[in-house]
């Protein structure tokens, strides 16, 4: 699967979150990764993965941010929403749907 960015030239920062996000991605080939900028200092996460079905906050966060760990810590500091659901999470939470559709950041 590919990890999917919503813009065509993204940042250094958005790159590294990327890259980093990756290694979760060849290890789990059904998660939908997507990332965006929101503003000049927030970068938004979502993994939408089967896999994470009978698993609470907790565990799946245990499993991302190792890997964005490996990030400069200004880097990943400006990750300020990870969203972490099973594809019927997903279809359910109001998180999902800022997500989709973010109401515009005044910075």
């Amino acid at each position: 699967m590919t990890i999917k960015l919503r813009t065509k030239r993204p940042d250094r920062v958005l790159k590294q979150i990327v890259e980093v996000l990756k290694q979760y991605d060849a290890a789990h080939p059904h998660a939908e990764i997507e990332a965006y900028r929101h503003n000049s200092v927030s970068v938004r996460v979502r993994v939408i993965d089967p896999d994470f079905e009978g698993t609470d906050r907790v565990q799946r966060e245990d499993e991302i941010w190792p890997l964005l760990g490996q990030l400069p810590d200004e880097t990943a500091a400006e990750v300020s929403l990870l969203l972490l659901f099973t594809p019927e999470e997903a279809k359910k939470s109001f998180a999902n749907a800022e997500f989709d559709d973010p109401i515009p950041s005044i910075m």
